[in-house]
Protein backbone atom coordinates (compact mmCIF):
# COMPACT_ATOMS: atom_id res chain seq x y z
CA UNK A 1 0.00 0.00 0.00
CA UNK A 2 1.38 3.61 -1.18
CA UNK A 3 1.68 6.30 1.67
CA UNK A 4 0.14 9.49 0.81
CA UNK A 5 2.65 11.19 2.59
CA UNK A 6 5.68 9.52 0.76
CA UNK A 7 3.63 10.26 -2.73
CA UNK A 8 3.36 13.97 -1.25
CA UNK A 9 7.57 13.90 -0.58
CA UNK A 10 7.39 12.49 -4.34
CA UNK A 11 6.01 16.08 -5.55
CA UNK A 12 7.85 18.32 -4.04
CA UNK A 13 11.11 16.58 -5.09
CA UNK A 14 9.95 16.73 -8.40
CA UNK A 15 8.69 20.27 -8.23
CA UNK A 16 12.32 21.40 -6.74
CA UNK A 17 14.36 19.65 -8.25
CA UNK A 18 16.45 19.22 -5.29
CA UNK A 19 16.28 16.77 -2.19
CA UNK A 20 17.36 19.77 -0.02
CA UNK A 21 14.98 22.03 -1.47
CA UNK A 22 12.19 20.21 -1.03
CA UNK A 23 13.29 19.07 2.53
CA UNK A 24 13.29 22.67 3.52
CA UNK A 25 9.64 23.21 1.72
CA UNK A 26 8.06 20.66 3.98
CA UNK A 27 10.05 21.18 7.21
CA UNK A 28 11.62 17.90 6.88
CA UNK A 29 15.63 16.84 7.29
CA UNK A 30 17.50 16.64 4.15
CA UNK A 31 17.45 12.69 5.48
CA UNK A 32 13.96 11.73 6.53
CA UNK A 33 13.19 12.48 2.58
CA UNK A 34 15.58 10.35 1.14
CA UNK A 35 14.54 7.57 3.84
CA UNK A 36 11.12 8.56 2.67
CA UNK A 37 11.64 8.29 -0.99
CA UNK A 38 14.00 4.73 -0.55
CA UNK A 39 10.89 3.85 1.32
CA UNK A 40 8.91 4.68 -1.95
CA UNK A 41 11.28 2.62 -4.26
CA UNK A 42 11.07 -0.29 -2.12
CA UNK A 43 6.86 -0.26 -2.02
CA UNK A 44 6.69 0.11 -5.43
CA UNK A 45 9.68 -2.39 -6.74
CA UNK A 46 11.14 0.65 -9.07
CA UNK A 47 13.70 3.38 -9.01
CA UNK A 48 11.92 6.27 -9.17
CA UNK A 49 14.53 8.94 -8.39
CA UNK A 50 18.31 9.79 -10.28
CA UNK A 51 20.57 11.84 -8.55
CA UNK A 52 23.01 14.10 -10.50
CA UNK A 53 25.20 17.24 -10.24
CA UNK A 54 22.49 18.92 -11.56
CA UNK A 55 20.07 17.60 -8.40
CA UNK A 56 17.49 15.14 -8.89
CA UNK A 57 15.36 13.73 -11.71
CA UNK A 58 12.42 11.66 -11.97
CA UNK A 59 13.09 8.15 -14.01
CA UNK A 60 10.74 7.07 -16.22
CA UNK A 61 9.18 4.88 -14.14
CA UNK A 62 9.18 8.06 -11.39
CA UNK A 63 7.07 9.96 -13.56
CA UNK A 64 4.51 7.75 -14.52
CA UNK A 65 3.71 7.49 -10.72
CA UNK A 66 3.88 11.26 -10.54
CA UNK A 67 0.67 11.43 -12.71
CA UNK A 68 -1.23 9.02 -10.60
CA UNK A 69 0.16 10.89 -7.19
CA UNK A 70 -1.57 14.56 -8.39
CA UNK A 71 -4.79 12.33 -9.13
CA UNK A 72 -4.59 10.67 -5.94
CA UNK A 73 -3.46 13.69 -3.70
CA UNK A 74 -6.32 15.95 -5.30
CA UNK A 75 -8.95 12.78 -4.96
CA UNK A 76 -7.53 13.03 -0.92
CA UNK A 77 -8.16 16.75 -0.56
CA UNK A 78 -12.23 16.01 -1.98
CA UNK A 79 -12.47 13.96 0.50
CA UNK A 80 -11.15 16.25 3.35
CA UNK A 81 -13.87 18.32 2.09
CA UNK A 82 -16.42 16.52 1.94
CA UNK A 83 -15.49 15.56 5.76
CA UNK A 84 -15.56 18.52 6.80
CA UNK A 85 -18.40 19.56 4.92
CA UNK A 86 -19.96 16.25 6.90
CA UNK A 87 -18.98 17.78 9.81
CA UNK A 88 -20.62 21.45 9.19
CA UNK A 89 -17.35 22.94 9.37
CA UNK A 90 -18.17 25.91 9.38
CA UNK A 91 -15.29 27.61 11.68
CA UNK A 92 -11.26 27.71 11.25
CA UNK A 93 -8.59 29.09 9.84
CA UNK A 94 -7.60 29.53 5.77
CA UNK A 95 -4.03 30.64 5.21
CA UNK A 96 -4.03 33.46 1.88
CA UNK A 97 -0.88 34.22 0.38
CA UNK A 98 -0.48 37.18 -2.27
CA UNK A 99 1.29 40.08 -3.36
CA UNK A 100 1.59 43.29 -2.20
CA UNK A 101 -1.20 44.97 -4.33
CA UNK A 102 -3.40 41.77 -4.55
CA UNK A 103 -3.64 41.90 -0.89
CA UNK A 104 -5.02 45.59 -0.61
CA UNK A 105 -6.68 45.05 -3.96
CA UNK A 106 -9.12 41.62 -3.34
CA UNK A 107 -7.78 39.92 -0.45
CA UNK A 108 -8.38 42.84 2.05
CA UNK A 109 -12.24 43.28 0.63
CA UNK A 110 -12.42 39.95 0.71
CA UNK A 111 -12.20 39.75 4.83
CA UNK A 112 -14.29 42.49 4.95
CA UNK A 113 -16.87 40.18 3.06
CA UNK A 114 -16.09 37.36 5.25
CA UNK A 115 -17.03 39.36 8.28
CA UNK A 116 -20.21 39.41 7.22
CA UNK A 117 -21.40 35.80 5.59
CA UNK A 118 -18.49 33.71 7.42
CA UNK A 119 -17.28 34.93 11.01
CA UNK A 120 -16.58 31.96 11.48
CA UNK A 121 -13.55 31.58 9.06
CA UNK A 122 -9.78 33.54 9.94
CA UNK A 123 -8.13 34.03 7.59
CA UNK A 124 -4.44 34.73 7.98
CA UNK A 125 -2.62 36.47 5.61
CA UNK A 126 1.24 36.50 4.04
CA UNK A 127 2.80 38.47 1.89
CA UNK A 128 4.66 37.11 -1.00
CA UNK A 129 5.63 37.43 -4.75
CA UNK A 130 3.23 35.80 -7.20
CA UNK A 131 6.29 33.20 -8.40
CA UNK A 132 7.07 31.88 -4.63
CA UNK A 133 3.21 31.66 -4.00
CA UNK A 134 1.84 28.92 -5.92
CA UNK A 135 4.94 26.40 -4.54
CA UNK A 136 4.01 27.15 -1.02
CA UNK A 137 0.31 25.83 -1.92
CA UNK A 138 1.55 22.94 -3.29
CA UNK A 139 4.10 22.20 -0.60
CA UNK A 140 0.71 22.84 1.72
CA UNK A 141 2.21 25.90 3.47
CA UNK A 142 -0.52 27.85 3.01
CA UNK A 143 -4.27 27.25 1.49
CA UNK A 144 -4.87 29.86 -1.17
CA UNK A 145 -2.37 31.75 -3.40
CA UNK A 146 -3.23 34.92 -4.88
CA UNK A 147 -0.83 34.61 -8.11
CA UNK A 148 -0.02 36.48 -11.67
CA UNK A 149 0.21 34.48 -14.68
CA UNK A 150 3.89 34.12 -16.05
CA UNK A 151 6.16 32.38 -18.35
CA UNK A 152 7.22 28.77 -16.12
CA UNK A 153 4.12 29.15 -13.92
CA UNK A 154 1.72 25.90 -13.48
CA UNK A 155 -1.21 27.03 -16.19
CA UNK A 156 -4.80 26.41 -15.55
CA UNK A 157 -4.34 22.92 -17.55
CA UNK A 158 -2.29 21.69 -14.39
CA UNK A 159 -3.57 18.87 -12.69
CA UNK A 160 -2.47 19.44 -9.32
CA UNK A 161 -4.00 22.99 -9.06
CA UNK A 162 -7.83 25.19 -9.56
CA UNK A 163 -7.29 27.98 -10.60
CA UNK A 164 -9.84 30.86 -10.22
CA UNK A 165 -9.36 34.22 -12.48
CA UNK A 166 -9.80 37.58 -10.50
CA UNK A 167 -9.22 40.45 -12.89
CA UNK A 168 -6.91 41.81 -15.18
CA UNK A 169 -5.30 45.14 -15.43
CA UNK A 170 -2.93 46.75 -17.99
CA UNK A 171 0.04 48.56 -17.33
CA UNK A 172 0.57 51.88 -17.79
CA UNK A 173 3.56 53.82 -19.28
CA UNK A 174 5.67 55.91 -16.06
CA UNK A 175 7.96 59.08 -17.60
CA UNK A 176 9.33 62.08 -15.85
CA UNK A 177 7.45 64.77 -16.64
CA UNK A 178 10.29 66.09 -18.58
CA UNK A 179 10.37 63.37 -20.79
CA UNK A 180 9.97 64.09 -24.31
CA UNK A 181 6.72 61.36 -24.81
CA UNK A 182 5.14 63.37 -21.61
CA UNK A 183 2.59 65.15 -23.72
CA UNK A 184 1.41 62.35 -25.72
CA UNK A 185 -2.05 60.74 -25.29
CA UNK A 186 -0.38 57.45 -25.74
CA UNK A 187 3.33 55.97 -25.39
CA UNK A 188 4.41 53.98 -27.98
CA UNK A 189 6.29 51.76 -26.36
CA UNK A 190 9.22 51.10 -29.48
CA UNK A 191 9.43 55.14 -28.83
CA UNK A 192 11.35 54.00 -25.58
CA UNK A 193 13.92 51.85 -27.07
CA UNK A 194 16.51 54.45 -26.14
CA UNK A 195 16.16 55.40 -22.19
CA UNK A 196 17.20 53.20 -19.29
CA UNK A 197 14.31 51.46 -17.46
CA UNK A 198 13.13 50.82 -13.84
CA UNK A 199 12.03 47.81 -12.95
CA UNK A 200 11.54 44.65 -11.25
CA UNK A 201 14.40 41.83 -10.34
CA UNK A 202 13.90 38.41 -12.77
CA UNK A 203 11.39 36.03 -11.01
CA UNK A 204 9.10 38.72 -10.27
CA UNK A 205 5.77 37.83 -12.56
CA UNK A 206 6.13 41.48 -13.86
CA UNK A 207 9.41 41.52 -15.00
CA UNK A 208 8.24 38.71 -17.14
CA UNK A 209 5.57 41.12 -18.10
CA UNK A 210 7.91 44.37 -18.75
CA UNK A 211 10.47 42.27 -20.79
CA UNK A 212 7.93 40.77 -23.15
CA UNK A 213 6.45 44.16 -23.77
CA UNK A 214 9.52 45.30 -24.46
CA UNK A 215 10.46 42.48 -27.21
CA UNK A 216 7.05 42.79 -28.80
CA UNK A 217 7.87 46.03 -29.60
CA UNK A 218 10.91 45.15 -31.05
CA UNK A 219 13.74 45.87 -28.38
CA UNK A 220 15.49 44.34 -25.00
CA UNK A 221 15.38 46.80 -22.19
CA UNK A 222 17.94 48.40 -20.57
CA UNK A 223 16.61 47.67 -16.93
CA UNK A 224 19.45 50.15 -15.51
CA UNK A 225 17.75 49.92 -12.24
CA UNK A 226 15.51 47.47 -10.29
CA UNK A 227 12.95 47.35 -7.54
CA UNK A 228 10.25 45.18 -6.38
CA UNK A 229 8.51 47.85 -4.89
CA UNK A 230 6.80 49.81 -7.46
CA UNK A 231 6.72 53.43 -5.21
CA UNK A 232 10.71 53.36 -5.48
CA UNK A 233 9.75 52.48 -9.04
CA UNK A 234 8.11 55.96 -9.51
CA UNK A 235 10.29 58.08 -6.92
CA UNK A 236 13.15 56.94 -9.41
CA UNK A 237 11.02 58.03 -12.54
CA UNK A 238 10.31 60.87 -10.75
CA UNK A 239 14.48 62.22 -10.65
CA UNK A 240 14.90 61.12 -14.18
CA UNK A 241 16.44 58.12 -13.87
CA UNK A 242 14.60 56.16 -16.40
CA UNK A 243 10.91 54.86 -17.94
CA UNK A 244 8.88 52.05 -16.44
CA UNK A 245 5.51 49.90 -17.11
CA UNK A 246 3.57 49.86 -13.61
CA UNK A 247 0.25 47.91 -13.47
CA UNK A 248 -2.25 49.92 -12.86
CA UNK A 249 -3.47 49.39 -9.30
CA UNK A 250 -0.02 49.74 -7.82
CA UNK A 251 0.13 53.06 -8.52
CA UNK A 252 -3.25 53.90 -6.01
CA UNK A 253 -2.17 56.02 -3.44
CA UNK A 254 1.73 56.44 -5.02
CA UNK A 255 3.15 60.08 -5.09
CA UNK A 256 3.23 61.18 -8.89
CA UNK A 257 4.25 64.60 -8.50
CA UNK A 258 6.83 64.42 -10.79
CA UNK A 259 6.08 61.70 -13.23
CA UNK A 260 3.15 61.38 -15.53
CA UNK A 261 1.30 58.14 -16.50
CA UNK A 262 0.24 57.63 -19.69
CA UNK A 263 -1.54 54.58 -21.29
CA UNK A 264 0.74 52.16 -23.85
CA UNK A 265 -0.45 52.61 -27.31
CA UNK A 266 -2.05 49.52 -28.96
CA UNK A 267 -2.35 46.60 -27.08
CA UNK A 268 -1.06 46.92 -23.47
CA UNK A 269 0.45 44.88 -21.31
CA UNK A 270 -0.91 43.02 -18.81
CA UNK A 271 -0.65 41.04 -15.75
CA UNK A 272 -3.61 38.40 -15.31
CA UNK A 273 -4.60 37.77 -11.58
CA UNK A 274 -5.99 34.47 -10.06
CA UNK A 275 -6.69 32.69 -7.08
CA UNK A 276 -5.30 28.59 -6.76
CA UNK A 277 -5.77 25.94 -4.56
CA UNK A 278 -4.64 22.11 -4.43
CA UNK A 279 -7.10 20.38 -6.96
CA UNK A 280 -10.00 19.13 -5.14
CA UNK A 281 -9.83 21.55 -1.84
CA UNK A 282 -11.77 24.14 -3.60
CA UNK A 283 -14.83 22.46 -2.40
CA UNK A 284 -13.48 22.54 1.39
CA UNK A 285 -16.12 24.24 3.25
CA UNK A 286 -13.95 26.78 4.51
CA UNK A 287 -11.60 27.37 1.33
CA UNK A 288 -15.27 27.37 -0.36
CA UNK A 289 -16.40 30.61 0.95
CA UNK A 290 -12.81 32.48 0.87
CA UNK A 291 -13.02 31.66 -2.91
CA UNK A 292 -16.38 33.14 -3.27
CA UNK A 293 -15.17 36.34 -1.48
CA UNK A 294 -12.34 37.05 -3.49
CA UNK A 295 -14.30 36.31 -6.57
CA UNK A 296 -16.94 38.51 -5.52
CA UNK A 297 -14.17 41.33 -4.04
CA UNK A 298 -11.71 41.26 -7.60
CA UNK A 299 -12.41 44.28 -9.52
CA UNK A 300 -14.21 44.73 -12.50
CA UNK A 301 -13.59 46.21 -16.02
CA UNK A 302 -11.65 49.39 -15.28
CA UNK A 303 -12.51 49.50 -11.37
Amino acid sequence: MLEARRLHILRAVADHRTVTAAAAALYLTPSAVSQQLIALEQETGHQLVKRGARGVRLTPAGEILLRHTNEVLAQLERAEAELADYSSGTAGTVTVVSFATGISLVVAPALALLAGTAPGIRVRVHDAEGDASLPMVLDRQVDVAIAVEYRGAPGADDTRLTHLPLYAEPFDAVLPDTHPLAAADRVPLAELAKDPWIGPYPGNPCHDVVVLACESAGFQPELEHQSDDFRAVVALASVDAGVALVPRSALRGTDLGSVVVRPVDGVAPTRRVFAAVRRGAEEHPLIRPVLEALGQAAPRGDE
